[in-house]
């Protein structure tokens, strides 16, 4: 064959540089790095604990284990837009709606970013240390979104959406024409539709599904993966500021699909929950160390941070704080057994989670911690 240098001549491949190391460090299986989850973190929310894989579809150890490699690990980098980062003055007005355990840290590190935040809560005690760090006291929702061109919510179910957005003084009774109400809440597709649609009839204010994963931790860390529905301009409007508060903000579809992305990622922790627990049992029943499963596995195709957060805590106990009540878990999976009804999905595991949830919230009370699923395989006197 002509034209081709003879095989002998052909160069070597160049040595791996820093960007092939990082990229090493991703798929590394080594259970000894720092930085892993820590179960008895009480700042760690079990359903919304978000791993992410180095790679889509592969069995790479998940990055938000490993303390400086997660930083590395997610090459897909979002675009951003730079002008409101460089000169957080000239951006939009913002306000937080909902300081709970996650609002609180989210709407810090919008004050943090040097942004003009307004806030509101029905307890004045939790506005109180963000009007110390310089956020903008509203009176009702009402006066919320009167001042802010965007709206950031996040409580704790449909009703409570519901009752923030058409109670007295709420948000539907503000001018609402060219703003802008961003969802963090963890509610029915459905219902997002429904809230969205009549906001937009009532005052002309537009909506975007945001349901977050990533627990407290994310939110104070700014490390949270944000799945959203609306309008593809409204989702690069509010870009910007949404990558203040997390890693990763995907845009999956219309309003609903954030909801209902949030609803596959509540299937896949809530099946692992209890097959977690039955993995326990068994190692407990059969007079081995379960608490050195997540050591054992560690690398493996069983691995996950489920595993190395939530066995520890099973085996040894250890329910308070809670990673999340009994009754939050019970909602989802409910939520995606209508779903899936509607949809004709087949979706057997998921239920029978869902029933075991039921029975945990029967025997532990609704207000438990999840976790406590486990001890519904107990001996009688561990049960207590």
């Amino acid at each position: 064959m002509t034209g081709l240098p003879p095989r002998s001549r052909l160069q070597p491949l160049p040595k791996p540089g820093p960007t092939s190391k990082r990229f090493a460090s991703c798929h590394s299986a080594a259970p000894a790095l720092t930085g892993a989850p820590n179960p008895t973190a009480s700042n760690v929310s079990w359903f919304k604990q978000s791993g992410k894989p180095c790679k889509p579809g592969g069995f790479a150890v998940r990055c938000a284990m490993y303390g400086k490699a997660a930083s590395h690990c997610d090459r897909r980098r979002q675009p951003m837009a730079d002008e409101s980062k460089a000169n957080p003055q000239a951006s939009e007005r913002l306000g937080y709606l909902g300081l709970g355990l996650m609002g609180t840290p989210m709407s810090r590190r919008l004050l943090k970013a040097g942004y003009r935040v307004a806030v509101w809560n029905r307890s004045e005690g939790k506005v109180a240390p963000l009007a110390e760090a310089g956020a903008k006291r509203a009176v009702t929702p009402r006066d919320l979104l009167a001042n802010s061109d965007i709206v950031f919510m996040c409580v704790t179910d449909a009703a409570a959406v519901e009752k923030v957005i058409f109670g007295p003084e709420g948000l539907a009774a503000a001018p609402g024409a060219g703003k802008l109400v961003v969802d963090f809440s963890s509610i029915h597709p459905d219902a997002a539709r429904d809230l969205a649609a009549r906001l937009k009839n009532a005052n002309g204010a537009r909506w975007i599904d945001a349901p977050v994963s990533g627990g407290t931790k994310g939110a104070e860390e700014g490390t949270l993966a944000i799945m959203a529905g609306g309008e593809a301009g409204d989702i690069e409007r509010v870009r910007p500021y949404v990558l203040t508060m997390a890693r990763r903000f995907t845009h999956m579809g219309p309003i609903g699909a954030g909801q209902t992305t949030k609803l596959c990622n509540q299937v896949i922790v809530g099946c692992a929950m209890a097959v977690l627990a039955e993995a326990t049992r068994l190692a407990v029943n059969a007079g081995i160390d379960a608490n050195r499963l997540p050591e054992a596995l560690a690398g493996g195709f069983a691995d996950s941070i489920p595993l190395q957060l939530f066995v520890p805590r099973m085996v040894q106990g250890i329910h308070t704080p809670p990673l999340g009540h009994i009754a939050t878990m019970l909602k989802d999976l409910d939520t995606v057994a209508d779903v899936a009804q509607a949809t004709s999905t087949p979706v057997p595991m998921a239920s029978l989670a869902g029933q075991l949830f039921r029975l945990a919230k029967a025997a532990r009370g609704a207000e438990a911690d999840a976790l406590e699923i486990y001890r519904l395989s107990a001996a009688e006197r561990e049960a207590v």
